[in-house]
């Protein structure tokens, strides 16, 4: 008897600190979704899986993880080639990160005195729009995302093509040129040396102009990155 008591409040204690994650895909065409466990967590559903459209699938993690989602489009189920987002010829990605352009949905829960934190970055580029809501939650909460299509106007420098001519991803200045003046690394995370105005290729204050809550570029992260203390996210691509 003193076994199974035991063994019942084991289970509950995993069933409080779990999270739900909703991922719902609301653009016209099938995408996979991409999932990064970041260092010592697990790469959830094993890094990926098909989403039809208008589907949503609920995936679980602990309350300690932290990690990141975005949308690959344009794959093709036989090669395992993404348009945008791919990740080494794979559903699951396994723990590969996208090429970008991609739009990341970050969490990191329980990690900020107890609460989470989350951003939608565009670091990496934009390929489509993208949301993340805290649902169930308590405290100072807030949506945040991008929820206009940057491929529309993206400039023509920083533009990738669909095979019909379409732009079907817009590059960041980092994801697109690689130069040490647009990685604004650790040490070089400070205001005069991490200056977005002075870059040639503006990818930050094209993506800023239209979606001013995401992460533009890697010193963007203090201010657009967001807190709660939620039992349910809510990640929406289109």
């Amino acid at each position: 008897m003193k076994m199974l008591l035991f063994t019942t409040t084991v289970l509950l204690i995993v069933n409080v600190g779990c999270i739900d994650f909703r991922i719902k895909n609301n653009l016209p065409d099938t995408i996979w979704v991409g999932i990064l466990g970041y260092a010592g967590h697990p790469h959830l559903t094993n890094g990926g899986f098909e989403l039809k459209s208008n589907e949503e699938r609920i995936l679980q993690s602990d309350e300690k993880w932290s990690g990141e989602f975005w949308a690959r489009t344009g794959c093709n189920p036989i090669t395992k080639i993404c348009k945008t987002g791919h990740c080494d010829n794979k559903l699951e990605c396994q723990g590969n990160d996208a090429v970008g352009p991609a739009t990341y949905a970050k969490i990191h829960l329980r990690e900020n005195e107890g609460k989470d934190k989350y951003s939608v970055s565009l670091i990496d580029g934009f390929n489509v729009i993208t949301k993340i809501e805290p649902i169930a939650s308590k405290g100072n909460c807030r949506s945040t995302g991008c929820s206009f299509d940057l491929n529309k106007y993206c400039p023509s420098s920083l533009r990738l093509e669909g095979s019909a001519g379409q732009t079907v991803g817009c590059y960041s200045s980092r994801s697109k040129l690689d130069i040490d003046q647009f990685m604004c690394e650790e040490q070089e995370r400070r205001p005069h040396t991490c200056d977005s105005g002075t870059w040639i290729a503006n990818s930050a204050s094209y993506f800023k102009s239209h979606c001013p809550n995401v992460v533009s570029y890697n010193y963007d992260e203090i201010n657009n990155t967001f807190t709660c203390i939620a039992s349910v996210y809510q990640i929406t691509f289109g």
